[in-house]
């Protein structure tokens, strides 16, 4: 046995466990092939900087699952790794270079590709650090990587299979264009804010100088690759004008004005202007009218040459510069402000700019309906809550073809050539064999396309007969936040059912945001983040963790609270000297913990072991149930108020005592539980139980290999529960009726307890070592005839009422005078408040709130006053 600190201290606690438990290889897979498997893959971390909370409280539930499904006896693999995070880490690094001088351009791709394969390697260091400090059960031997040699083959096969299905087809579309990383984005890297903006009312002239029709549009800079005007099919006001041509004004081209069901009649004038190449609703009325596509910008969201005099301009200094012309050629009608929803890169920050682009894309509804169709069978992926099935579901219905390629240089290269003679393209796992008749693709895939294989490329995917793969997929359990549902767990889901026909995981565990403690989303424009490891330094990970879990019901926000780590450090300083307690009081030959004998249990035992019963059988369920806030409620209930403040208490009596066999058998008792409750809380609290665990007889190197405590029948006992509940609530209110009347529990006091139910009196009578211990008493009455004292201290509890005679607590002619001076000073604060009230300069001129407040004193006083009278009646009657 280890001396304890008597204080506890996370930072020697934690200090070189993490690497004992990676020197013994206690993190990797048992083995065990009659074990049941248990696999969670951590959701990949970008290489783009160091983890912050949300990654904190993901992982906490990942490694608390792992350990209590490891301790359950299962064959456990939770399985690291991080994603190269393509726009995000090359964006970070381009902003590093730049600080430095340097462009990408200007260094060529291979030189540009190894200065961010630094940056993976800076980042992945710290990452796989704050793992250590976090605690989490990794098997590192296993570690992945999203751009490791492993993914990229099953990258390129699921990129050449899908295309060979035509579910990948290049082809020209709208797309999310970012101007500053001068990339396309998918659908969900958009952020829609609302933006201060305008209607532009523009002439348009009919080409035969008979008038013009008004346009409104929010993107006048757009008008240079307008190739038509449309109105709704049969619309009244405009049949006459269907056919004839306009001037599209500043540049004299004539377009016709169409008919076509894009267009609300209702909205507006009832005409739009048709911009084929720059919105994704002109692009398909362009394509039901064979209408030209004219790009009006460069990549950087700079004019180009299809915009004259306005050419190399940014496009917002183009738009004020054009609405300037327009109106002094007299083309402007008005300026009409608005506010509206804008798309702005989930990275830069810019306004996306939708444009014509040649991309590669997924042809989704195919794959949607695979998920859908799955969701309805047996083998569906469940959600917690199940209310985001409903998410998953409504955008598969929903779904858009999903643009894959990115204008990058970090990433997965497009397995796709093009022969530099033919033109022809060649998709494939491997590159041509002439390749110096080929150029490979320059662009990479979306970030998330390597992310989607994650479950499976991970353990070894495409390679079937991988052991790994064969054992571990499907995963069990995913835990992101719900926030992520379109971006990856979607993803993933459709490519595991693809490509191996399974679904990827059982169970999604979903979580929420973390707000600060005003409740806003932590950001860095707000500056209100919070490093976990700065908290880990302050509080120990086990009560980083222990926050993390005992705050989280599925899919709901939690808020940072450092009062509530405080209150976490504080239960765990409870275990510890708890711990502490017990092991002092073992004898220096004891031996391990083993199953006690239940014959010889008083009632107290018999109580603390239905009570850890119940625990251990809630708390299993609750994690199954992924419901860790209330098995956390469970466990704390359970140590902090069962066992430290009765059962340790109520042991002291037989460890201070001189009966050894009965000091021997609360030992051994002590001990049990002790080492349950450190199994117990060992998922979650892994340090700290380890080295308690550690500090007691024990067998096993480590109590995470040590079993999961489970239920005992023989340990069952309803009876002793009810009649231990009793026995506390009468100590309960003898210790407050003391307080009350300041009686200190060295003093002796009188105690009549009048029961309901006169069954209940052997409680009493059994534990009378107890009763005197804890009641104290000089006298003690127990019947359920007793006649009640003219003057005490009452106190009722289910099947009992109790009196505490106050004749020989107090002495009366003192406690009356008292009293006397009391009453005085009530009396004199109800007169002030009447003379107040009496006040009519007062009542009329106060606020309403103070002269309410005035009247509410009165009141309280009057009730005082009352209550005091009546207390010196009682008095002067016991005389």
């Amino acid at each position: 046995m280890t001396d304890l600190a008597p204080k506890y201290n996370p930072n020697e606690v934690e200090k070189g466990r993490y690497q004992e438990w990676l020197d013994e290889d206690l993190f990797k897979p048992s083995g065990d092939k009659k074990a049941h498997p248990y696999s969670i893959v951590i959701p990949p971390p970008n290489v783009t900087g160091k983890l912050h909370l949300g990654h904190a409280w993901d992982t906490a539930i990942q490694d608390t699952l792992i350990r209590f499904k490891r301790m359950e006896g299962y064959d456990t693999l939770y399985l690291p790794g991080m994603d190269h995070a393509g726009i995000a880490t090359q964006a970070k690094v381009e902003a590093k270079l730049r600080k430095q001088g340097k462009d990408r351009h200007q260094m060529g791709r291979e030189a540009f590709v190894k200065q961010v394969w630094d940056w993976k390697d800076e980042y992945a260091n710290i990452i796989k650090g704050q793992w250590a400090k976090m605690g989490l059960s990794l098997d590192y031997s296993r570690e992945r990587f999203t751009l490791d040699k492993g993914l990229s083959k099953a990258v390129r096969k699921v990129f050449v299979q899908l295309y060979n299905e035509g579910l990948i087809y290049r082809g020209e579309y709208i797309i999310n264009w970012d101007p500053k990383l001068q990339t396309a984005l998918s659908d969900i890297e958009v952020i829609h804010k609302d933006d201060k903006g305008a209607f532009y009312h523009i002439k348009y002239p009919f080409v035969d100088g008979s008038g013009f029709v008004e346009i409104a549009t929010t993107r006048p800079e757009t008008m240079f690759g307008d190739r038509a005007v449309a109105v709704a099919p049969g619309d009244e006001r405009y049949k006459d004008i269907v056919g004839k041509e306009l001037v599209l004004p500043l540049v004299g081209r004539h377009i016709p004005i169409i008919e076509d069901q894009h267009v609300d009649p209702e909205f507006g004038t009832g005409l739009v202007k048709i911009t084929p190449a720059h919105d994704p609703n002109d692009f398909q009325v362009g394509n039901r009218h064979n209408l030209e596509r004219i790009n009006v910008m460069n990549d950087d969201g700079t004019m180009n040459e299809e915009a004259g005099k306005y050419a190399g301009m940014d496009r917002f200094e183009a738009r004020e510069a054009l609405v300037k012309d327009l109106k002094k050629e007299g083309y402007l009608i008005k300026v009409e402000p608005i506010v509206h929803s804008v798309g702005h890169s989930e990275r830069s920050g810019v306004q996306v700019e939708p444009r014509l682009s040649k991309q590669w894309f997924v042809k989704m509804k195919p794959l949607a309906e695979e998920v859908l169709k799955n969701q309805k069978t047996d083998g569906k992926v469940n959600f917690v809550p199940e209310r985001f099935e409903g998410t998953l579901n409504h955008w598969m219905e929903d779904v858009h073809d999903w643009v894959i390629s990115r204008q990058l240089w970090w990433g997965h290269r497009i397995p796709a050539w093009y022969n530099k003679k033919t033109g022809e393209t060649y998709v494939g796992e491997e590159a041509p064999k002439d390749i110096e008749n080929w150029e490979q693709d320059p662009d990479v895939l979306d970030t998330w396309f390597s992310s989607a294989l994650w479950p499976f490329s991970t353990l070894g995917w495409p390679d079937t007969d991988n052991p790994d793969f064969k054992r571990y997929f499907p995963t069990n359990t995913l835990v992101t936040g719900y926030d992520i549902i379109f971006f990856w767990v979607s993803r993933m889901i459709f490519q595991g059912l693809h490509f191996t026909k399974k679904r990827p995981f059982k169970d999604v565990v979903l979580h929420g945001l973390m707000r600060d403690e005003q409740g806003r989303k932590m950001s860095k424009s707000l500056g209100n983040g919070v490093d976990p490891m700065d908290v880990v330094d302050k509080y120990g990970a086990d009560a980083l963790r222990w926050f993390l879990l005992n705050g989280t019901a599925p899919g709901q926000d939690t808020r940072y609270d450092p009062k509530k780590l405080a209150a976490a450090w504080n239960f765990i300083n409870k275990i510890w000297n708890a711990s502490r307690f017990v092991i002092m009081n073992l004898p220096e030959d004891a031996k391990p913990a083993h199953m006690p004998d239940t014959t010889k249990f008083d009632l107290a035992d018999s109580w603390i072991f239905d009570r850890l019963n119940h625990t251990v059988s809630e708390v299993t369920r609750l994690f199954d149930e992924y419901k860790f806030g209330e098995a956390g409620r469970e466990l704390y209930n359970f140590i902090w108020n069962d066992f430290c403040d009765w059962y340790i208490e109520i042991s002291k009596v037989a460890l201070n005592g001189d009966d050894e066999e009965l000091k021997a058998r609360k030992q051994e008792n002590l001990i049990w539980i002790l080492d349950q409750i450190l199994r117990l809380m060992h998922p979650i609290m892994p340090f700290v139980t380890e080295k308690l665990w550690l500090s007691m007889p024990h067998e096993g190197k480590s109590i995470m290999t040590a079993k999961y405590p489970e239920t005992h029948a023989e340990f069952e006992n309803k009876q002793a529960d009810n009649d231990m509940a009793f026995l506390i609530e009468v100590i309960k209110a003898v210790r407050n009726i003391r307080m009350e009347v300041n009686a200190p529990m060295s003093s002796q006091i009188d105690i009549m307890i009048q029961l309901d139910d006169e069954a209940n009196k052997h409680i009493l009578d059994d534990n009378a070592e107890y009763v005197e211990n804890f009641l104290h008493p000089k006298d003690l009455q127990v019947a359920a005839d007793i006649e009640a004292p003219k003057l005490a201290k009452t106190a009722v509890i289910p099947g009992a009422q109790i009196f505490v005679p106050l004749t020989e607590l107090v002495n009366v002619d003192d406690e009356l005078k008292k009293m006397e001076k009391e009453e005085k000073r009530l009396e004199e604060e109800v007169q002030r408040a009447e003379k107040k009230l009496a006040n009519q300069g007062f009542v009329a001129h106060a606020p309403e709130a103070v002269v309410n407040k005035e009247k509410e004193k009165k009141a309280d006083y009057e009730s005082q006053l009352a209550g005091v009278r009546e207390r010196m009646k009682e008095l002067k009657e016991s005389k």
